[in-house]
């Protein structure tokens, strides 16, 4: 049976992207005539919008990335659709806009958000979630990691998507205990975060120049 291009997943997800442009609206003559988007490191906010454009551009600007993802996905010629990283991906943009959005409305209101932490931690709990599904991802072009070399060879994607797991999963649980913890946040994020993306793209080239299929940790 032939795929449709967009579903009810599609319109959802849409629909609750958008759904933080509600309370948005209805307390928008609360909101400051100039409305904070963008925080540096330490939460201070260096960056601002006019109130229309910060409460509706996020949201809007979200929900069409998510129509372009949810085509690709959807039309991806080696979509596993029953697997749960599928699934995950889908739905990875909803929580995104639900939650920076709702962030941006509170600190407008003058609410004492620690955007510093909250931003940084929920997304070690995203990587969390996508490591334990990682060693599952079989080989597509749109979800996982898609250098050359674990595109040209299944058994590379699947040692590379293995260890992706584990280094995800680790390195998001040592993120979510140090953040709650004290720890300066978006310092060790970015550093956590260039070793997940680093690590199993040099075990893949590592496969790859060896030319061993049964490479193992």
């Amino acid at each position: 049976m032939k795929k449709r291009i967009f579903d009810r997943t599609t319109l959802w997800t849409t629909i609750v992207i958008l759904l933080p442009i509600v309370p948005a609206l209805a307390l928008y003559h609360r909101l400051p005539e100039e409305v904070a988007i963008h925080f540096n490191a330490q939460g201070v906010a260096d960056g601002w919008a006019s109130r229309p454009v910060a409460i509706l551009g996020l949201p809007l600007l979200l929900a069409l990335v998510n129509l372009v993802m949810q085509f690709a996905l959807l039309t991806d010629p080696k979509r596993d659709t029953g697997s749960r990283i599928f699934t995950l991906s889908r739905w990875i943009l909803a929580p995104v806009s639900v939650l920076t959005n709702t962030a941006i409305l509170l600190i407008a209101l003058a609410l004492p958000i620690r955007i510093e932490r909250i931003i940084p931690l929920a997304i070690s709990i995203l990587f969390l979630a996508i490591g334990n599904y990682l060693p599952t991802c079989k080989q597509n072009y749109t979800i996982g990691i898609k250098i050359p070399w674990t595109l040209a060879s299944e058994e590379n994607w699947n040692k590379t998507h293995r260890l992706a797991g584990w280094v995800w999963t680790f390195a998001s649980l040592f993120l979510i205990v140090a953040i709650l913890a004290g720890v300066p946040a978006f310092p060790l994020f970015f550093a956590v975060t260039a070793i997940i993306v680093i690590v199993p793209i040099a075990y893949s080239y590592r496969l790859y120049r060896r030319g061993d299929p049964t490479d193992t940790l």
